[in-house]
């Protein structure tokens, strides 16, 4: 349990002026009840108004994005899916670009799981929602979902059924065949970390394998695709380097995104693994941590652009 009461963490001086903050969601920005605070809210809004661009950076999917799409500023895009797909969220959640995982490779990753972890029930993630194997666990599912086995869910012939098109926005879909953008696995005994290691080490070789749940549930997308690739070609575009960005995350699958930026911070409630990845820290995402370095980080801006020269 972190001590709301204790003195908030001093944040690090970035080398330059930060120019853009990168957030996870969940366990991250958003408290354990997934809404956001009245102090993130205007600390979002304080960063934005200081020149400070924020994404939103999670494994969540498009139409997951409610609970934050009234606090994006300026450009208005989000990085979803654990950088497998960019959402515009002032075009009510519309995918505006996909790193889609191949179903052939889908495939490959379900065949290599069922041998190497008997009981795995898989969930496919395509642009249009959610389908998902009878076995899959009822986390948060969705009732206009295909329930097959995964063969089937991946075949070349697999149609969405039309009361999930346009679940991922308001606008006609971007991509009308509905790419995958995302397998999960599930296994009801293994422990989670366990899980991961092992389909690395089988199936590593055609995926990206990474996990955010405190359940054994994990996340795949194509190779090399990641929270970090995404975000990196999202600053090139706009000429943004990574000394210029300052990250927050908790869990594996922000671990790639935490390395590539200039300055990160690991929440207090964070994986192990981020926490000794990751020398910044800051308070839980219970205590406003992330809102916690924000404030900070405006306060130098405010007092940089107050100093004589």
């Amino acid at each position: 349990m972190t001590d709301a009461s204790a003195t908030p963490p001093r944040a690090p001086e970035p080398s330059v002026a930060p120019r853009l903050i990168a957030t996870d969601l969940d366990g991250t920005l958003l408290h354990d009840d997934k809404t956001v605070s009245d102090r993130t809210i205007a600390a979002l809004a304080a960063a934005e108004r200081a020149g400070i661009e924020v994404f939103f950076v999670t494994g969540r999917p498009a139409r997951w994005m409610g609970v934050v799409s009234d606090h994006v500023h300026g450009h208005g895009l989000a990085i979803c899916a654990n950088g497998a797909a960019v959402v515009d969220l002032h075009r009510g959640g519309r995918i505006v670009e996909v790193s889609p995982l191949e179903r052939t490779i889908a495939l490959d990753v379900v065949d290599a799981l069922r041998d190497a972890a008997p009981g795995t029930s898989f969930a496919v993630e395509r642009t249009s929602g959610i389908h998902y194997e009878p076995q899959y666990p009822p986390l948060l599912l969705d009732p206009a979902a295909v329930v097959a086995p995964a063969e089937k869910l991946l075949a070349e012939d697999f149609v969405t059924p039309p009361a999930a098109t346009g679940s991922a926005g308001d606008d006609a879909p971007a991509f009308p065949d509905q790419p995958v953008i995302k397998l999960l696995a599930h296994h009801p005994d293994l422990e989670p970390d366990a899980f991961l290691a092992l389909a690395r080490t089988v199936a590593g070789h055609l995926a990206s394998f990474t996990r955010s749940s405190p359940t054994a549930l994990l996340e795949i997308s194509g190779p090399g695709v990641s929270k970090a690739g995404t975000l990196a070609h999202c600053c090139a575009e706009r000429g943004i380097a990574p000394e210029e960005v300052v990250a927050f995350g908790d869990m594996p699958n922000d671990m790639e995104m935490l390395a590539w930026a200039g300055t990160s911070y690991a929440m207090a409630n964070a994986h192990p693994e981020v926490l000794a990845a990751t020398t910044a820290r800051t308070a839980s995402n219970n205590d406003d941590g992330v809102a916690v370095v924000i404030e900070q980080l405006v306060r130098r801006c405010d007092e940089a652009a107050n100093r004589p020269r």
